[in-house]
């Protein structure tokens, strides 16, 4: 029984992981409150919002070109566009490392999710928008990692 727990709860940081909006800056913090060390719960979460990023960057464009075609989401795919593009100045500009920067620095509105997206607007090829978003995600990761570590530690 105590394994079937630990897995649900494994399985509930993966997905608060890979979810979108919350993504890896809530589940580190999440997982360390229900029991995992700051390295488990860092291991789980990068795992975690890695998952969707492939798919991601294969359905975004499609997805986003089609929507905004519709006369029922046009407007809001249009939104979500002109918000990303927003964000993204230093994607358009520097690519990759853009990307790369947008992703790694764990603030509200950024994330894989949005590095996807952007990659998907600035047409970054796979080949370079999967690499620099694993990066930012890793590093993304240990920035959260070691925020909640000196946490746990003030504790």
């Amino acid at each position: 029984m105590q394994t079937l727990k630990v897995l649900k709860d494994e399985l509930i940081v993966i997905l608060v992981a890979a979810g979108p909006v919350l993504e890896l800056r809530a589940a580190i913090p999440l997982g360390i409150a229900m029991g995992f060390t700051p390295v488990q719960s860092t291991i789980l979460s990068i795992i975690g919002n890695l998952i969707p990023v492939p798919i991601l960057l294969k359905i975004l464009k499609p997805l986003f070109d089609y929507l905004g075609r519709t006369k029922m989401f046009g407007k809001i795919a249009e939104w979500i566009k002109q918000r990303t593009l927003k964000k993204s100045e230093k994607v358009e500009k520097y690519r990759a490392l853009g990307l790369f920067l947008l992703v790694a620095i764990p603030v509200p509105s950024t994330g894989a999710w949005t590095g996807c997206l952007a990659a998907a607007l600035f047409d970054i090829e796979f080949k370079y928008s999967f690499p620099a978003i694993t990066a930012g995600v890793v590093v993304a990761g240990l920035i959260v990692f070691i925020l909640s570590n000196q946490v746990v530690a003030f504790m």
